[in-house]
């Protein structure tokens, strides 16, 4: 049963220490068994959503809980296959998350009550495991993120849909793990399960999004893209580390470097953490994948999946 499976939210200090550790509930235990949210930090308070749909706001100093809510089961959302897998998004005064249900493919809840601020009223299409990213254009605030069939701009205000483009409508296997990039009026949208990505052009207003061009080589699975001066960074599905010229979609290159993976960037250097656990620090630069160093991670067992994060220096 799901309570056999019991997901642990651990802080540690930066020597290593841990702090607090504390059980959130059940896990996910379908395929690819296990958590699939990172936490999300703001205002004193540690937010998680669990693969079965439960949102968890916690006590950054102890881990004691504050308030949680069953946002799935509220909503009328049906579990993806895989369990839900995103990281939430915080704005403002609230925490929002995809749990894909009627009138309520998206939710805001007050991030201290846990109460609804908003939900997408008309608009009901199930979560695909993406992490919603936050957009300003002409003095809108969108909530941009994919769901089953679409790619979706939702004013972070009230949650009206500002517009919404078709996205693998024909696909069998919609997932769509991999969050949106955005920089300077252009947003670029990708999956491991269809022929590639696609750049959009965001209207100067925020209003509308048009279909700039099409790409087969940059089809990032789960591990992420960065958007750095102009060009997109990430790796495919067939192990390979890409980096695509935004205004053309120009494949500028393709490296094995550590392997298919995830990727962060900081201070002009990208972090590719390949899933046999090479962790890579490349220079982010179009001209040619240049790795400066690259450190093996030999603890855990099977594939690196997780995303690396930067704070502070580390």
């Amino acid at each position: 049963t799901a309570d056999t499976h019991r997901g642990l939210l651990t802080a540690h200090n930066l020597d290593g220490k841990r702090n607090w550790q504390i059980d959130y509930g059940a896990e996910w235990e379908g395929n690819q068994p296990g958590t699939r949210c990172c936490p999300a930090v703001d205002d004193g308070r540690v937010f998680i959503l669990s693969g079965h749909g439960l949102l968890v706001c916690c006590d950054v100093t102890n881990g004691d809980v504050i308030w949680q809510k069953d946002v799935a089961k509220e909503s009328g959302g049906e579990t993806p296959a895989c369990g839900f897998a995103e990281s939430l998004l915080l704005d403002g005064g609230n925490v929002i998350c995809t749990p894909g249900g009627e009138d309520a493919a998206l939710v805001a809840l007050n991030k201290k009550t846990g109460d609804v601020v908003w939900t997408t009223k008309g608009f009901s299409e199930q979560s695909a495991y993406c992490s919603p990213i936050l957009v300003e254009r002409g003095g809108l605030r969108l909530v941009v993120t994919l769901t089953v069939q679409s790619l979706v701009g939702v004013d972070a205000s009230n949650g009206m849909v500002v517009w919404k483009t078709p996205f693998d409508e024909t696909e069998k296997l919609q997932n769509h793990s991999v969050s949106p990039v955005y920089s300077d009026g252009l947003i670029y949208a990708t999956s491991g399960h269809r022929k590639g990505g696609q750049m959009y052009a965001l209207a100067e207003d925020g209003r509308s999004v048009s279909l700039k061009w099409g790409d087969e080589i940059l089809n990032t699975l789960h591990g992420g893209l960065v958007f750095v001066d102009g060009y997109v960074y990430g790796s495919n599905t067939t192990h390979r580390w890409v980096c695509l010229r935004a205004s053309d979609g120009n494949v500028m290159y393709r490296a094995s470097g550590v392997g298919m993976g995830s990727i962060i960037y900081a201070d002009g250097n990208l972090y590719c953490y390949g899933e046999k656990g090479n962790l890579g620090l490349v220079r982010a630069k179009p001209d040619a994948y240049e790795e400066v160093s690259r450190y093996k991670i030999t603890v855990g067992e099977g594939q690196h999946w997780a995303h690396p994060v930067i704070s502070d220096g580390r």
